[in-house]
């Protein structure tokens, strides 16, 4: 096995034929209306929001039963990371429920094939561990928002320069968590960022404040333990404890200014 074939699971070799997804699902173009996405609406949204939630689970059906505890709180946008087996197919059927009363992305995406496959299902916005310029460079060509990940300053500057929309600091805990995007803010201010990796309840408020564009999150939010244990009630409230600290952090630094 390759170096490339490592870096995918199985399920990626299907993604790798994009035409044989499109005959298997005829009404991918008419769904997905990619001429009619709006970049920029996009990443207002997510902006408005403020938290984008990082769904992993070991199942679809654990991952759709945690999408729909969180939009409960409150929450409409959300990534569905390609971990989760038949994530694709997942996407196209959160896109076909929720229509334009959620934002659904795609989360954990390491390749153009695996991003075109995406957005035909009808994700909204890209995100990715690393930078990869030819996935930035395709959801430029196709008008969907990306966010890839960086870490160091080197990084975050060169995925910016690629085309990235917002650029997704991760794992942001392992240098520092809110001072850390205090610092980049400083000789970056143009350059939007969304932390993700170790955001919780505790810290929330003071990312906000550091300068953070929005907040990706992982567990602390998304804990599929809870839907296993039938207590989906306690994501949906974490969800509204996000949205909550989000605005207030926020409020709070408007009338501070």
């Amino acid at each position: 096995m390759g170096a490339r074939a490592a870096l995918h699971p199985p399920w990626c070799e299907a993604l790798a034929l994009p035409l044989g997804y499109l005959l298997t699902r005829p009404t991918a173009f008419a769904s997905t209306k990619i001429e009619k996405m709006n970049r920029a609406e996009t990443i207002r949204r997510i902006g408005e929001v403020g938290v984008i939630p990082v769904v992993r689970a070991s199942s679809s059906q654990e991952a759709l039963a945690a999408t729909e505890a969180i939009r409960e709180g409150g929450i409409d946008v959300l990534e569905v990371t390609m971990t989760v087996p038949g994530a694709v197919s997942l996407i196209e059927e959160l896109v076909a429920r929720c229509g334009e009363r959620a934002l659904i992305g795609a989360g954990t995406v390491l390749d153009a094939e695996t991003a075109r496959a995406c957005i035909l299902a009808g994700a909204r916005f890209i995100v990715s561990p690393t930078v990869d310029e030819p996935t930035i460079e395709l959801c430029r060509r196709y008008g969907v928002a990306v966010l890839p990940g960086a870490l160091t300053p080197t990084e975050v500057v060169r995925a910016w320069q690629a085309g990235a929309d917002l650029v997704k600091v991760f794992p942001c805990s392992a240098l520092g968590g809110a001072s850390y995007i205090r610092a980049l803010k400083g000789p970056l201010p143009q350059v939007e960022l969304v932390p993700t990796g170790g955001v919780n309840l505790q810290n929330a408020a003071e990312y906000i404040r550091a300068g953070a564009f929005a907040l990706g999150v992982g567990t602390d939010l998304v804990d599929i333990k809870e839907i296993r244990a039938g207590r989906a009630e306690v994501i949906t409230e974490r969800a509204r404890r996000f949205l909550e600290i989000v605005r207030d952090a926020r409020f709070n630094d408007s009338v501070a200014a």
